[in-house]
């Protein structure tokens, strides 16, 4: 008989010779580890589901340092670990898939070397105002030299909920071929119009960077950013201490009980839900009502069902209200195409308001 020794000799030779065993030296040298680059690779591509933390989308280096601007910086107005259980405070009929496919989205485009985030303050304005620091524009593109959109999310001035409420609208835009942008403001009321402000003469002055048009732009919001909207489309950028601009082409506001109005505002599209018990439906027609007596330009939609926060309304009685805010401002671009074609009004005028 072969002594012990032999027999472990043996045995440590065949596992040598057929590469078994996990800790082998030769096994090793055959199956060596995956070279660096497939590992960068791996980690860097767009890659987010709704299993992924949201810590982890915040820190991705593709976002660099406003990873964490992607959600509130108030973290008490927003909860779950991943991105599938994200809820925002104040909105309903959340979408996980929408809010993956943003992610990913802006992620791809980081990836491909586009610029996905603009700072609209400097550095000299944050260090003076730190509050500044949570502040910029999401950017989402479109066709080049297509007229662009800035979109306000809700959040009743506490926090900013623009995964829910503004991003969605920005990307979906941009699948049409618009040119969106989503403002993340300083939550009071007076700052974030001003922020808004500041973005809308931030985009007209670097307007070539993104390539978009200025031509009869829009502004969009829902909540508070539907105030923050109606403000701006009543009083203009340089009230609140932007830019003396033109008024936006076009203003799309959903649920909010703004009352006020200037009577130059420009054509504006409204819905909201017959359900939301923050924003009464009836406050909302009677401002519409009082802008359509003033010759301007409405359209108003009331929601079987709908309560606040319903962002794009995906599988409810809204789901196709975008596609008719996007026509209504399509309508308002392609008549200021026409007027401006025909020289009817001086150059500094963006967008024609009155046909």
């Amino acid at each position: 008989m072969m002594s012990a020794k032999v027999v472990s000799f043996l045995i440590s030779l065949f596992l040598a010779l057929t590469g078994s065993g996990c800790s082998s030296p030769g096994n090793e040298a055959k199956n060596p580890p995956p070279p660096a680059e497939s590992k960068v690779v791996s980690m860097t591509k767009a890659d987010f589901t709704e299993d992924t933390p949201i810590a982890d989308v915040m820190s991705d280096p593709a976002f660099e340092d406003f990873g964490r601007l992607l959600f509130p910086v108030q973290s008490s107005y927003y909860s779950g670990d991943t991105l599938g259980e994200l809820r925002l405070s104040y909105y309903s009929h959340i979408d996980p898939e929408e809010t993956v496919e943003i992610v990913n989205t802006l992620k791809e485009n980081a990836l491909a070397g586009e610029t996905v985030f603009y700072d609209i303050y400097t550095e000299e304005e944050k260090a003076a105002d730190p509050a500044k620091e949570d502040t910029g524009l999401f950017f989402f593109r479109g066709e080049p030299d297509a007229p662009f959109a800035v979109c306000n999310a809700g959040g009743a001035f506490a926090y900013v909920g623009a995964m829910h409420d503004s991003f969605p609208h920005a990307l979906e835009l941009s699948k049409k071929g618009y040119n969106a942008f989503a403002l993340i403001y300083r939550p009071s009321a007076q700052s974030a119009c001003e922020d808004l402000a500041r973005a809308i003469s931030f985009i007209f002055a670097n307007a070539e960077e993104p390539g978009v048009s200025t031509d009869c732009y829009s502004l969009w919001g829902g909540s508070a950013g539907g105030r923050m909207t109606a403000y701006l489309s009543s009083y203009g950028p340089a009230t609140f201490g932007g830019d003396d601009l033109p008024l936006p082409g076009t203003a799309v506001i959903q649920y909010t009980g703004h009352t006020d109005y200037s009577g130059q505002e420009p054509p504006t599209f409204v819905c909201v839900g017959d359900s939301d018990g923050i924003a009464s439906w009836r406050t909302m027609e009677r401002r519409q009502n009082a802008l359509s007596a003033l010759g301007i330009e409405t359209a108003f939609h009331v929601h079987e069902g709908l309560g606040h926060g319903s962002s794009l309304g995906t599988g409810t009685a809204a789901e196709d209200w975008l596609d008719e805010a996007a026509a209504f401002w399509q309508k308002q671009i392609d008549k200021s195409a026409f007027v401006n074609q025909q020289g009817l009004y001086p150059p500094e005028i963006q967008c024609f308001q009155g046909i």
